[in-house]
């Protein structure tokens, strides 16, 4: 089993000068240490207005940043909005590849369609269509990525006539493909597409169990037809995260956070009335503290894990991982950046579980890895079989730029 860092870049009122820029600067310290300790991957969200839970509006720099003081984590979106009107489709192909390229081939592309009103509705996106233009989006992306030239296309929510998309990511055909899974039902569209399943639900073990093993019986099955030019079996989930030796300690640093980051979760996408540049999430958070920590996940769709999640000693975390990889779980991805938790806290504890908990697994995870890929490797090539190529531009296409005028009236068309 592999392990991940989740950032929502979150950020509670009130606010001072500086804390936005002390957020990103120690997010960024704490990802440099972590490729360092070894942790296999980073992922970053894309949201946008969502104040408070969420500070992350423009993952595409913070990655870029990030993979210039790193040399091994994975670079992973998790995720890019794929309507047309959060993103064009060109330009998510542009950005992807230029990162991919910048981090030596270590981006993995994760992808949504968002669902938050305050988002949908602050870019005029229709609900009852978003699922249609990520589908869309993503499989005119994954042919921007290997056409040379992309061949054009013609579809319900994108027109673009045959253009080269450049540049080309270093991975070929492309960077791994997944897909954020906040339900049982998406981890069943992330199989049938051949994709990463990012799981943002937080469910025990044995449900995970049955949402792994139902994912790999419909990957290695005729059902399963990519997305993209190449398959990526995995399946992942988030848990909220701090580790220290003593269990007490543990739970004062971390549970706070985690549970604001649930309650937060609820004011945007369930019970929330919010008031832009005015609701005070903390503030409310705090009046309702015991009622976050119990009944918010029932609003929301998340199950507390046991009331806290990988938060405590370092055995109790690595039981609790162990029932993770018998359950089949490809990766866990930490949320430790939640609420007011302190960075020197998280720094103290992805070095004790680097150090005390992480080499347990990694020492199974090459063998893990090994079976995966035998048991696979036929389902994977009868999928693949089942994508249709990618296309060919027509060669006489041109694209004609209109008579230059001459110098005098270029001058006096500009005055």
């Amino acid at each position: 089993m592999k392990f991940g860092l989740f950032y929502e870049h979150q950020l509670p009122k009130p606010w001072k000068d500086g804390d936005e820029h002390k957020l990103l600067k120690d997010a960024l310290d704490q990802i440099e240490l972590a490729d360092q300790l070894g942790y296999d991957y980073l992922w970053e969200v894309e949201h946008h207005f969502l104040e408070e839970y969420s500070h992350s509006s423009a993952p595409e720099v913070f990655l870029a940043a990030a993979s210039q003081r790193t040399k091994n984590i994975r670079i992973g979106h998790g995720i890019v909005q794929l309507p047309v009107e959060f993103n064009h489709p060109a330009r998510v192909a542009e950005r992807i590849a230029t990162l991919d390229l910048i981090s030596d081939g270590r981006v993995e592309f994760g992808t949504g369609e968002g669902s938050a009103e305050i988002e949908l509705g602050g870019f005029n996106v229709d609900r009852g269509v978003k699922r249609r233009e990520w589908s869309e989006a993503l499989d005119a992306i994954t042919k921007m990525f290997v056409e040379a030239p992309f061949a054009g296309y013609d579809g319900e929510f994108l027109k673009m006539p045959a253009r080269n998309v450049l540049p080309k990511p270093m991975q070929k055909p492309h960077p791994p493909l997944w897909m954020a899974c906040s339900a049982h039902e998406y981890i069943r569209s992330a199989a049938l597409k051949g994709i990463g399943a990012l799981s943002f639900a937080f469910i025990e073990p044995e449900q995970a169990k049955e949402w792994v093993d139902e994912y790999y019986q419909i990957f290695a099955s005729e059902q399963c037809n990519p997305a993209g030019f190449s398959v990526n079996p995995n399946v992942a989930l988030v848990l909220p995260f701090m580790v220290h030796a003593d269990e007490k300690t543990a739970i004062e640093r971390g549970i706070e956070g985690a549970n604001f980051f649930d309650y937060a979760l609820g004011h945007y996408y369930a019970f929330g009335k919010h008031r832009p540049g005015y609701s005070d999430i903390w503030d409310e958070f705090n009046q309702n503290q015991m009622q976050a920590a119990t009944s918010v996940s029932d609003d929301t769709g998340h199950e507390t894990i046991s009331g806290r999640g990988a938060v405590g000693t370092p055995e109790q975390v690595r039981e609790l991982l162990r029932r993770y990889e018998e359950a089949g779980v490809d990766q866990v991805i930490f949320i430790s950046q939640a609420g007011n938790n302190k960075h020197e806290h998280i720094c103290e504890a992805l070095t004790l579980f680097a150090r005390e908990v992480m080499p347990e697994f990694k020492e199974r995870d090459e063998q893990y890895q090994a079976r995966k890929q035998e048991r696979l490797t036929l389902a994977m090539e009868q999928a693949l079989a089942r994508k249709t190529p990618a296309r060919h531009a027509d060669e006489d296409y041109t694209v004609v730029s209109p008579p230059r005028l001459p110098i005098t009236e270029t001058i006096q068309a500009k005055n």
